[in-house]
């Protein structure tokens, strides 16, 4: 059978989350732990690392990235942080990053913070927003009427693209009406708040506790 065969479909899960084997191998450069080059690339074909973008982007590119991935407040000190000290030396690992950037954690949330950090560097390289755009617009097209999208996101960025495009139609958030009145939207929430993990599976498994799950139904079109 050839996958368009099964098209449309019943239900389409998405699990948003970076795979553990990535964060465990020290040589795929995502985690604080290693002293590894920071990489990031989830496709190792892909032309830039976290390496190459702290050193080669400009202090804009840096600031925005920061800002808009990151959600950090400070943004454009960081980036001018980060341009004063490879003009003496590379940021080309963790250790390199925490000991430019470590001035700017508060204290007992250092972790937090560059958490944030890397997340921007990652979400940049793999242009993670852009590609779970395109998968949602998509789910539209392969879904059945009344077939459920179940999405499990990681952070806010992501949690608020897949809310707004359930409630909405689009990424933004704006309810639009047809010349009749009726909402153009394609799909029914199934739930106001996204569902988190229990007390009990967060003990069993850390990396649970920022997911999130949104689920919807698809709509039948509305007939013009």
């Amino acid at each position: 059978m050839k996958y368009y065969d099964a098209i449309p479909v019943d239900g389409i899960l998405a699990d948003l989350g970076v795979s553990s084997h990535q964060f465990d191998n020290s040589e795929r450069g995502f985690s604080m732990r290693f002293p590894d080059e920071l990489d990031m690339r989830m496709n190792r074909r892909q032309l830039k690392s976290a390496s190459e973008v702290l050193n080669e982007y400009t202090v804009e590119q840096l600031t925005y990235i920061f800002r808009n991935y990151g959600e950090l407040n400070n943004a454009g000190s960081l980036s001018h942080t980060i341009d004063k000290q490879r003009k003496i030396k590379a940021v080309s690992t963790f250790a390199d990053l925490e000991k430019t950037l470590g001035r700017f954690a508060q204290r007992g949330k250092e972790n937090k913070f560059f958490a944030k950090v890397l997340q921007a560097l990652r979400i940049e390289i793999n242009e993670e927003l852009e590609v779970l755009k395109e998968m949602l617009q998509q789910s539209a097209d392969v879904l059945k009427e009344g077939g459920k999208l179940v999405v499990i996101s990681y952070h806010s960025l992501e949690d608020r693209l897949v809310k707004n495009f359930m409630r909405t139609g689009n990424f933004e958030g704006k309810h639009e009406k047809d010349f009749f009145g009726n909402p153009l939207r394609i799909f029914e929430p199934e739930n106001k708040k996204p569902i988190e993990a229990s007390a009990e599976e967060q003990n069993a498994n850390s990396r649970s506790r920022s997911a999130k799950l949104r689920i919807a139904s698809k709509l039948k079109p509305i007939k013009s």
